[in-house]
């Protein structure tokens, strides 16, 4: 059959976005469920450098409000936690979980030798590297490299969006990018491209083969996650955002028990140099209303005890304000962990010394690779040695 090039084009772009699905999926058509149970993990990653600062207040600290005259939360706006520390008046759905046990919070978490790069900096979050070198896979992809291996029923990671992050790309296995099960699966079904697989014959070993292979395992991918979510839709009211749309797509997929260890979504952006005061607000209106609607929707289904939610940001904003009303690219930060699993609650470490900082910004007290570690190991049970390429003791709040 011969193919125009506009034809192909289409071809090419939903083989592309197979790309980034892991060649096992068509193993779990055969529709047997996950028992209750499953420990699945939720990813925020909250993009362009959340102001730490400003996110857990250290409002008994007067440094802390010399070096931000204007943009300083004042005590009694803020979310009392304890008499040292509060939240950004607009998360009080995590003021909640936090007094009812199921939130807990790192506080400067970040890096030896950081770097102050949007692009670099999110790459070695995402990669679990040190800040020397350079590596092209991610830390979840790596892990679906490990549990994939040798299994008829391996893990699997999702990601809501159209773009898949390096975080879930593995060296064998990547995650699936995916931003609506049921578009990605009405462009599957379209006459056009069945004509093609229905018409291509697997008589050569051709280079369009593979092609056509790659397109063939798409179409199979999407039917299979938009089945999966629509077998226990959420009935529960999200907010209209891209956040709440997505955690609602992310629940509904948990409450069908697809085999789906890791969820990853991204919110920002929070690079505040200007304006930083509307800016967060905003944004943290947004985590706090979609948060709390998943949070509710999982309790309800019980299922909140097998959810570990967790944020992260590529770094913090500096100590001081700058002209702008915003703050800077900074270095540590902080980082907040919700679920019914916690072993632990309330504030974990010490809250920055804004006495001894690193050239301005908050020294890292906590490397973010043992709190990987600690997830690998103890919540996804992996080995959290091999995945992150060295020997890391895990923490104890999971």
């Amino acid at each position: 059959m011969f193919i125009q090039r506009k034809e192909f084009l289409q071809i090419g772009s939903l083989a592309t976005a197979s790309m980034l699905m892991p060649q096992f999926l068509k193993a779990f058509e055969s529709g047997k469920l996950v028992p209750p149970g499953n420990k699945v993990t939720v990813i925020i990653q909250l993009s362009g450098g959340n102001d730490g600062l400003n996110t857990v207040i250290p409002y008994r600290n007067d440094l802390y409000y010399r070096n931000r005259p204007r943009l300083g939360i004042q005590r009694n706006a803020a979310l009392s936690l304890t008499d040292e520390a509060g939240l950004h008046p607009s998360l009080t759905a995590f003021k909640d979980l936090y007094d009812e046990g199921s939130m807990g919070i790192f506080n400067s978490v970040g890096y030896p030798n950081p770097d102050k790069s949007h692009f670099r900096s999110m790459d070695i979050w995402h990669t679990a590297s040190d800040s020397r070198d350079y590596w092209n896979t991610g830390w979840v992809g790596r892990y679906l490299d490990d549990q994939c291996k040798g299994c008829d029923k391996p893990t699997q990671a999702l990601e809501i969006d159209d773009v898949l992050s390096l975080a879930l790309k593995g060296n064998d296995i990547k995650g699936i990018a995916v931003e609506d099960p049921r578009r990605l699966y009405t462009t599957s079904q379209e006459r056009y491209f069945k004509e093609i697989m229905k018409q291509h014959q697997q008589e050569h070993e051709r280079p369009v083969d593979y092609l056509y292979k790659t397109m063939a395992e798409t179409i199979s991918s999407a039917d299979y996650i938009f089945k999966q979510s629509k077998q226990r839709p959420s009935a529960e009211t999200y907010p209209n955002s891209d956040l709440g749309k997505g955690l609602k797509t992310i629940a509904s997929l948990i409450f069908s028990e697809i085999n789906t260890k890791v969820y990853y979504i991204s919110l920002g952006s929070f690079d505040t140099h200007i304006n930083q005061e509307g800016q967060q607000k905003r944004l943290f209106t947004e985590l706090n209303d979609a948060v709390k609607a998943f949070v509710k929707d999982l309790k309800a289904n019980n299922r909140f005890d097998d959810v570990l939610l967790f944020t992260f940001s590529e770094f913090g904003r500096r100590v001081a304000q700058n002209a702008s009303n915003g703050t800077d690219h900074g270095k540590a930060n902080n980082m907040f962990f919700i679920g019914g699993g916690l072993k632990k609650q309330g504030i974990y470490n010490p809250l920055p010394d804004l006495t001894n900082l690193d050239d301005g910004d908050v020294k890292f007290q906590l490397d973010f690779k043992q709190v990987y570690a600690t997830v690998l190991n103890k919540w996804m049970g992996a080995d959290a040695d091999a995945i992150l390429k060295q020997s890391i003791k895990p923490l104890d709040f999971i």
